[in-house]
């Protein structure tokens, strides 16, 4: 199967985006070989900064191999945006809908396709107090036991530096000029999974397979250890909750 056309809409995003990235930041891109040549895949990406998916973009593009995300359906309406959107070919995201199939539908029928769809399986900006990847959602995990695509994880730093997520004050940080860091790995090997029945608990384990890979790159990125164990930012809520139950009840 032959690799996928990059077509007129990437290329108009690329000559609007690559200029300032260039220009504005160092890159520090590693692992590229990883990137399937031709054929449909999966990447398996973190998410640490709303600057992010650009300095993923600008990897993965180079690579020739252009993603397809999946973005909130909300940022498709936004003017411009939602344009380009549509254009490059990425799915919009309809949580807690009847729309909410659809997604998944669309990255299994573009992975057939030959073509590359990305994931932030975290779902959203970590909420690590570290900026580790958080604990994952399984629609990557879902995907890549259908399909039985490749999954490719990439691990990303230093758009962080630049727009943290969650600051509380909508500071861009653009000084001293940044390096944007992007690695892919190996494929991840999901072979034992191949076969099971989706259950709740097979996702779970698959997507704790992906976001180890992920956070193994990471570490190497960082040139730190691998954190004992992931954040689970529902935990955190839920003991937060307890706690103020408890206090509310002396």
């Amino acid at each position: 199967m032959s690799r996928p056309r990059i077509g007129f809409w990437y290329r108009l995003a690329a000559v609007i985006a690559k200029p300032p990235l260039v220009v504005l930041f160092k890159r520090d891109w590693r692992g590229m070989e990883h990137i399937p040549a031709e054929g449909g895949f999966i990447t398996a990406v973190n998410h640490n900064s709303a600057l992010d998916p650009l300095s993923y973009g600008h990897f993965q593009y180079n690579s020739g191999r252009v993603p397809r995300l999946l973005a909130k359906a909300a940022l498709f309406d936004v003017p411009f945006v939602g344009m380009m959107l549509r254009g490059t070919g990425q799915i919009p995201v309809y949580r807690e809908s009847s729309n909410a199939l659809d997604a998944f539908r669309a990255a299994v029928n573009a992975i057939e396709r030959g073509e590359c769809v990305a994931f932030y399986p975290e779902g959203t900006l970590t909420r690590d107090p570290d900026m580790w990847p958080m604990t994952g959602k399984t629609g990557a995990a879902r995907v890549a036991l259908l399909t039985k695509a490749p999954v490719i994880p990439v691990a990303q730093w230093g758009a962080n530096l630049v727009i943290p997520p969650y600051a509380k004050e909508n500071k861009v940080r653009l000084f001293p000029r940044k390096t944007l860091r992007v690695q892919a790995g190996p494929a991840i090997d999901l072979s034992r999974f191949y076969g099971m029945d989706p259950t709740p608990e097979v996702l779970r384990e698959v997507t704790e397979v992906i976001m180890a890979a992920i956070t193994e790159l990471l570490a190497e990125v960082r040139g730190e250890p691998v954190p004992a164990a992931p954040y689970d930012h529902r935990k955190v809520l839920e003991e937060k909750r307890r706690k103020a139950a408890e206090e509310g009840s002396k």
